[in-house]
């Protein structure tokens, strides 16, 4: 299945696409509640509630209030030897907060104390029932599915210190979705990840190379705490970012960026002025 978070009527809704219609899933108002739901997938299947052409839908962030958004950096071998590192033997590893995170179509605000905004196109975990010192061969079963990512990245903040969570949670500036495909209908291993920026290509990897894999994550992260429905984990990005290119390049007003995974649809987000 493909579930997703609507906006309508001024407020949010849990829906299944199918083909070119949303189904909304009536009393989950998004993603996160109805995979809080224990049935959730055959909720989800039952689901009969009004109907919304896909073409004109607006879409939230598929969990819009997540209790967790886990992240990992340096997880592609690609990126890892771009910037000048040695592979490592652990994750490494950061968060984000809701704040941080805004609709897979939103425009998304350049930043005037940061002039180097960067994209990084990732692979989105979502979890699917509690999960807590998990050991990786069972990991998968507790995995409701994928999504996408754009880590847009402020990079003068995120190296201003040795620790990068500064250049990376700023308000309204990770879209994900656009719809999370359950995990029965995704393998991770089969996709290629595309980020463009204005119609070029700026990175194309398989997902196959993930230094850590999204059972490994979850394994890793339930070591030191519980996650629960509805957490999220951004697995990393490969090669490719603007500010290891020769010369760098960065994000400005009026570029659009898109982050497309094979099988898991595009993030389409119009960088626009400060407010």
């Amino acid at each position: 299945m493909k579930l997703a978070t609507l906006r309508t009527n001024g407020t949010t809704t849990a829906a299944r696409l199918d083909g070119e219609v949303f189904t909304e899933i009536e009393g989950c108002p998004d993603l996160g509640a109805l995979l809080a739901e224990e049935n959730w997938r055959g909720i989800a299947a039952d689901a009969s509630g009004p109907t919304h052409p896909a073409a004109g839908a607006e879409l939230e962030t598929i969990v819009a209030d997540p209790g967790k958004v886990l992240c990992v950096g340096l997880n592609y071998k690609s990126h890892i030897q771009e910037m000048g590192r040695d592979l490592p033997s652990y994750p490494t590893i950061f968060a984000k907060f809701t704040e941080t995170l805004t609709g897979p179509n939103d425009d998304i605000e350049a930043v005037a104390e940061d002039p180097q905004l960067d994209w990084e196109g990732e692979l989105v975990v979502v979890v699917g029932k509690r999960a807590y010192k998990v050991d990786e061969a069972d990991a998968g079963q507790y995995i409701a599915g994928y999504a996408a990512a754009n880590d847009i990245s402020m990079r003068e903040w995120q190296f201003r210190t040795k620790e990068w969570l500064q250049g990376k949670i700023w308000a309204k500036s990770t879209p994900v979705g656009p719809v999370m495909v359950t995990a029965d209908e995704f393998d991770p291993k089969q996709a290629v990840l595309h980020t463009r920026v204005n119609g070029e290509t700026m990175q194309e990897h398989s997902i196959g190379d993930l230094l850590f894999t999204p059972e490994h994550l979850v394994a890793y992260f339930s070591t030191m705490l519980p996650l629960n429905p509805g957490d999220i984990i951004l697995t990393g990005t490969p090669g490719g970012v603007g500010r290891a290119r020769n010369p760098q390049v960065f994000l400005k007003s009026g570029d659009v960026v898109e982050v497309e995974i094979d099988g898991l649809g595009v993030l389409t987000n119009k960088i626009v002025d400060p407010a």
